[in-house]
Formats: C-alpha cells, sequence, structure tokens
C-alpha cells in the first residue's frame, strides 16, 4: 500500500476514527523514538552528551525540576 492510497483512505475516516489514528500514530510515533535512543545509547553514540551532563552536573549547573 503507498502512502498515497493510506492519505486517501485516512479522508473516509470518520472524525472518531481520525482521532484514534492519531492516538496511535502518537504511541506509535514515541515508541519509534524510544527504539532509536536504545540503538544509539548501546551504540555510544549519546555518551559524549551523556558526559556534558555529569561535568555540568558536578560543576552545580543544574537545578532540580
Amino acid at each position: 500500500m503507498s502512502v498515497q492510497e493510506i492519505e486517501n483512505a485516512i479522508t473516509r475516516l470518520s472524525n472518531d476514527d481520525v482521532a484514534a489514528l492519531l492516538a496511535w500514530l502518537g504511541e506509535y510515533h514515541a515508541q519509534l523514538w524510544d527504539e532509536q535512543i536504545e540503538q544509539d545509547a548501546e551504540a555510544g553514540r549519546l555518551d559524549a552528551l551523556l558526559e556534558q551532563v555529569d561535568e555540568e552536573y558536578e560543576a552545580g549547573l543544574s537545578k532540580p525540576l
């Protein structure tokens, strides 16, 4: 199925079904994002950023939430 076919099908949905689809897409996108972050962390791509965060915390540059 192509993106165009999906778009055409979406235009035929009821408002309730569009709302349900949007909720599902939001959850699915969050899941994909979590998986990407996990892969990046395992590959070491976040190491420099995490080191910088630790340095800023130790220097007292952080504030409690």
